[in-house]
């Protein structure tokens, strides 16, 4: 019998990587009883919920969080040296041991944290992308030392991970470019679109909370400088009077731009035509991607990204970057644009608002896309890797 681990210690508000932690749960919950046990470490109280599901098929170890922890891991990135914190680290980290007090054959890390090397056990690392490297130019992952912080970061994943899991062909090329990882131990791993996108009911305050307008574009993401609201607004801006019934809902944690865009928005008159959620939770998220013309997606960052599948998954219509592995990812069922353009975007949507049968091809060609890789396949594939890792 093989015991794997996972730790999750993200929040929902997190974005991406809390959605394809819960994928990654799933894949280890179809893992057969018979030859898996499958040990869950857990901090956010959100997991608590999404845990119970599952029934017994977890052992769980729930965590409180610490402020040691915390102290520990910013240690580590800023510099703290992982030798010979490797080999002091069962004897005072009370969270090292107990970890390893669970006598896993492996564990699997899916938020790309420091303790997939600083535990002294064999893990599965994951790398969601190196932009770092490829856009510099954001603050958000180059200021304040953060671009050697990460850098140092990846390094040691690298180094003393068993596999290190990537998105995609493009994702695999960056990490082998980088940082000499023989091409055995990368494996590709696409993001899915999470099953509550799937969920069509709609909570009985849906209505009343959101108060929706009846035609509006949408762009779930984070107010980070590289996720580009500034380019979608002036888009916007540039068609408002050929398509004056169009709005944009955009939902969201505040990061490094929210007070850029809020500014952005007044600077445009804008007020009226876009509406700003903060964090939408996954029982709504599926239901504003049914009822949106489109998702608009022109942020700078890939190699690829989760709102397409979503959006392809709930039969909406994506428009995304054209950037990296994103063409790959979706294929030919989305238009591709340059995120640098204000003219292409705005050109983007005025086609997305006016043009009803482009539309439907679009709804139709997501829809087959996501049929192509939904969960079972992420399960198959996932399970495919972790022997592999485990033959090793």
């Amino acid at each position: 019998m093989n015991r794997i681990g996972i730790f999750l210690g993200f929040p929902p508000e997190g974005g991406g990587v809390f959605q394809y932690s819960q994928s990654v749960v799933e894949a280890l919950a179809s893992l057969p009883q018979t030859e898996f046990t499958i040990v869950v470490a857990h901090t956010q109280p959100a997991w608590r919920e999404k845990l119970r599901e599952y029934d017994n098929r977890f052992e769980l170890v729930p965590i409180q969080d610490s402020k040691i922890d915390a102290m520990i891991g910013l240690a580590l990135r800023v510099g703290l040296p992982i030798r010979p914190w490797r080999l002091v680290a069962k004897y005072i980290h009370p969270f090292t041991r107990l970890l390893l007090k669970q006598t896993c054959d492996l564990w699997i890390f899916p938020a790309q944290d420091v303790w997939t090397y600083a535990i002294p056990t064999p893990a599965i690392g994951v790398i969601h992308d190196l932009m770092h490297r490829y856009e510099s130019r954001f603050p958000e992952v180059s200021r304040f030392g953060l671009f050697y912080r990460r850098e140092r970061h990846y390094q040691r994943l690298c180094r003393y991970s068993e596999g290190v899991l990537v998105d995609s062909g493009v994702g695999k090329r960056q990490v082998k470019d980088s940082y000499a990882v023989a091409e055995e131990c990368i494996h590709v791993l696409p993001f899915v679109a999470p099953n509550y996108i799937l969920n069509a009911q709609v909570p009985e305050d849906f209505d009343r909370h959101y108060c929706l307008p009846e035609k509006f574009i949408f762009y779930p993401a984070q107010f980070w400088e590289h996720k580009n609201h500034i380019n979608l607004l002036r888009a916007l801006y540039l068609i408002r009077q050929a398509v004056p019934n169009l709005h944009l809902v955009l939902s969201g944690s505040k990061k490094n731009a929210y007070a850029k865009v809020m500014l952005e928005i007044e600077n445009l008159q804008l007020s009226d035509r876009v509406h700003v959620f903060g964090y939408v939770p996954d029982a709504d998220i599926g239901i504003m991607y049914r009822r949106a013309r489109a998702l608009v997606m022109p942020t700078f960052f890939g190699p690829t990204n989760i709102p397409p599948l979503e959006a392809m998954a709930a039969g909406c219509p994506v428009a995304v970057s054209r950037i990296y592995g994103m063409p790959e990812q979706v294929a030919d069922a989305a238009l591709l644009f340059d995120p640098e353009s204000v003219n292409e975007i705005a050109q983007v949507i005025h086609r997305l608002a006016t043009d009803d049968e482009l539309c439907q091809r679009l709804t139709i060609a997501g829809k087959l896309r996501a049929a192509q890789w939904g969960q079972q396949q992420f399960n198959e594939r996932f399970r495919f890797i972790l022997k592999s890792v485990m033959r090793t």
